[in-house]
Formats: C-alpha cells, sequence, structure tokens
C-alpha cells in the first residue's frame, strides 16, 4: 500500500470515528433524557403517596400543559412492562422497577461513555500517524 493509499484510508477511518462519536453522543442524550423522565417519575410517586386522598393536583400531558384532576388512590401505580403492557404495582415495587431501570441505564451510559474514550484516543492517535504520513509525502 502507498503511503497515499494509507493517507486516504486512515482519513475515511478518521470520518467513521467521528460518525461514531456522533452517533454515542446521541445515545447518551437519549439516556440522559429517558434518566431525568425516570427520577421525575419517582418523584412524582413519592409525593403523590404522601398526598391525601381526593386531593386536587395538576396532571402534565406535555408541552408544559396540565390538566385538573384529583387522587382517588395513589397505593397502586401502572407500571409499563414492556411492549405496551402495562402492570399495577405497589408504590413500593414500581419505585424498585424505577431504580432498576435508572441503574441499567446508568450502566449503559457508563459503556457508551468508555466506548466513546476509545474511539476518541483512536481518533487521535491515527489523526497523528496521518499527519506524520503527510509530512512525509511533502519532503
Amino acid at each position: 500500500m502507498t503511503k497515499e493509499d494509507e493517507i486516504t484510508r486512515n482519513l475515511t477511518l478518521i470520518e467513521y470515528y467521528k460518525e461514531q462519536l456522533n452517533a454515542v453522543d446521541m445515545q447518551t442524550q437519549l439516556m440522559q433524557a429517558a434518566l431525568a423522565d425516570y427520577h421525575k417519575a419517582k418523584i412524582t410517586i413519592e409525593q403523590l403517596e404522601k398526598a391525601d386522598k381526593n386531593s386536587e393536583i395538576l396532571i402534565p400531558i406535555g408541552g408544559g400543559t396540565f390538566i385538573n384532576g384529583s387522587i382517588k388512590d395513589a397505593s397502586k401505580i401502572l407500571v409499563d412492562i414492556g411492549a405496551g403492557v402495562v402492570t399495577e404495582k405497589t408504590v413500593d415495587d414500581a419505585i424498585k422497577k424505577i431504580n432498576e431501570r435508572i441503574e441499567n441505564l446508568q450502566k449503559n451510559q457508563e459503556k457508551l461513555l468508555s466506548t466513546a474514550q476509545k474511539l476518541q484516543a483512536e481518533s487521535v492517535e491515527l489523526s497523528q500517524k496521518t499527519q506524520k504520513l503527510i509530512e512525509e509525502t511533502k519532503k
């Protein structure tokens, strides 16, 4: 392989690493949003458990919009278990499930950050090698 071919191959790999880093960044942002959502749900469940029956509350429906509602029974929580299926759980079990999901997301986020660091390091190393090759071809 000639130096020019190696430079071309390295530049292509560097571009690939950049695309991979962008994809990892997007996944990390989605995980951050999911984590925030789960934390908000956990706090809401804990606050609803403390509320009196028939308490008036504002229910968020998205986009900064709310509707008025009242609590009939906050001792049972409906939890999505996947594929659009929900199951009724006690407050403690619902919080436990949310904590499990938070823990899984945090583990996955750590793996993504590790992957990003490896990609970044490989990209930097390849950039340095490519720069040296470019300088050699100019001589």
